[in-house]
């Protein structure tokens, strides 16, 4: 498909920059590249140029490259141009390629949207590229670049294909069921590998928490009663003063929130209000917050006192917990006797070290329980899961008839042909486009 018009961004990060990265994509690239060029580039041939426009006063100077279609990431003709990276000169640049006719500045994921309507990217392998320029730490990456590449795309592929096959050989039995050639039944065959589709199906969508992990975080949660110790953590960990610490019981009363990078995952720790009964009408909202926090968490670290313990009664059924003794210092050595799974100190930061690793080991065995290939879109796990719906109603219908049996097969493969855009998706390219930035 090649678009009418023709798309500029600038691809690279926020400016002030060293070098800025103008990107170009449809019919009008070679025309702009080579009037601003002042003349014709060889096409994936880095050339410096001195950038003029069209009057011909001097831009700047840079390296120019062109792709030309249907060999680049959109599949269409394309040009970079590598520039000083100021803002003066980034938008003189954008003013000046967008003068010309038939160019427009492009919208928000739009150079991806054209490679994926140009066949050269997938829906799935799409998403994974907006996770890759999102990834903050290495986890997210390796996932990222793994879908990137394709893995998780030739899973579901693979999965449609099979049922592509089993519809066929359904079908070929109803309409030759006379013919010689066609076996008398391939049921036992189809319906075997239909019901081990089933339980894939279900065990890939069982690591759906696992991708959310690697993708949005590792929920941390801390609560206790007031004055546990909460904010000095959640301050400890931050590495600065994020919370505030009194002697005052009830001074957070709202959640605050911090991101960490643990071995590689990223960790968004809470901080949360002081669980108590008699509080105010302010103060109980932040407890009412801390309480429903707390159902969403993967793991929750119940602080105490050790000097001063106050239990609090919470409903954590399903939810990994650890026990956490707080003052060590004031203790002196009597944490054992609480039964607690760590102790620790945040005036001289004992301990400390020692939780983020269990956090960190907690973290990544949740991650590496759910295996290799994870679904990483809530939007995936929907159309598995009616993927699935209609393979049991299929599977589980023997007296049914072959015919309503091998519609239920190809609606299955519409729902996972979906995922991949490999059928019409026309109504969701929006929202996943969305999530680009300008110039992606």
């Amino acid at each position: 498909m090649i678009s009418a018009d023709t798309i500029v961004a600038l691809s690279s990060g926020r400016l002030p920059a060293g070098v800025a990265v103008i990107r170009i994509s449809g019919p009008k690239t070679r025309f702009v590249v080579e009037t601003i060029a002042g003349g014709m580039v060889k096409g994936r041939v880095a050339s410096l140029r001195k950038l003029r426009a069209p009057d011909g006063g001097v831009l700047d100077s840079g390296l120019v490259i062109f792709f030309p279609g249907p060999g680049s990431f959109t599949g269409e003709d394309v040009a970079e141009f590598q520039v000083h990276g100021g803002r003066a000169v980034v938008a003189r640049l954008l003013e000046t390629i967008a003068g010309f006719e038939g160019v427009r500045h492009a919208e928000a994921g739009e150079f991806t949207r054209r490679a994926f309507l140009n066949g050269k990217v997938d829906l799935v392998r799409t998403e994974a590229l907006a996770d890759l320029v999102n990834a903050e730490t290495e986890a997210q990456r390796r996932f990222a670049v793994q879908n990137a590449e394709g893995a998780q795309a030739e899973l579901y592929l693979s999965w449609r294909q099979r049922l592509i096959h089993a519809r066929a050989m359904i079908e070929a039995e109803i309409d030759f069921a006379d013919e010689d050639d066609i076996p008398g039944s391939v049921s036992d065959t189809v319906w075997s590998d239909v019901s081990a589709m089933i339980g894939e199906i279900d065990r890939h969508i069982a690591g759906f928490r696992a991708g959310e992990i690697l993708r949005d975080g590792f929920e941390v949660v801390i609560l206790g009663a007031p004055n546990a110790g909460k904010s000095s953590l959640f301050n400890a960990l931050a590495r600065r003063d994020a919370a505030i610490v009194t002697d005052e019981p009830g001074t957070t009363r709202d959640l605050l929130e911090i991101v960490l990078d643990l071995e590689g995952l990223r960790v968004r720790l809470t901080d949360t209000a002081g669980l108590r009964d008699a509080a105010g009408k302010v103060e109980a909202i932040g407890i009412e917050k801390a309480r429903s926090k707390a159902h969403g968490a993967d793991l929750l670290l119940i602080l105490e006192d050790m000097a001063d313990p106050h239990p609090v009664a919470l409903q954590r059924e399903g939810i990994a917990t650890l026990r956490v003794g707080t003052k060590l210092d004031l203790v002196h050595g009597q944490a054992a006797a609480g039964g607690y799974d760590r102790a620790i100190s945040t005036k001289d930061g004992t301990g400390v070290a020692e939780l983020l690793t269990e956090i960190a080991r907690l973290a990544a065995a949740q991650v590496a329980e759910a295996g290799d290939i994870l679904p990483s879109r809530l939007r995936h796990v929907e159309l598995l899961g009616e993927a699935n719906r209609f393979l049991l109603r299929a599977a589980e219908s023997p007296d049914a008839g072959q015919e309503l049996r091998a519609e239920d097969l190809r609606l299955a493969a519409d729902r996972l042909g979906r995922i991949v855009g490999a059928v019409d998706v026309e109504d969701m390219l929006d929202v996943i486009f969305s999530q680009f930035c300008i110039g992606k």
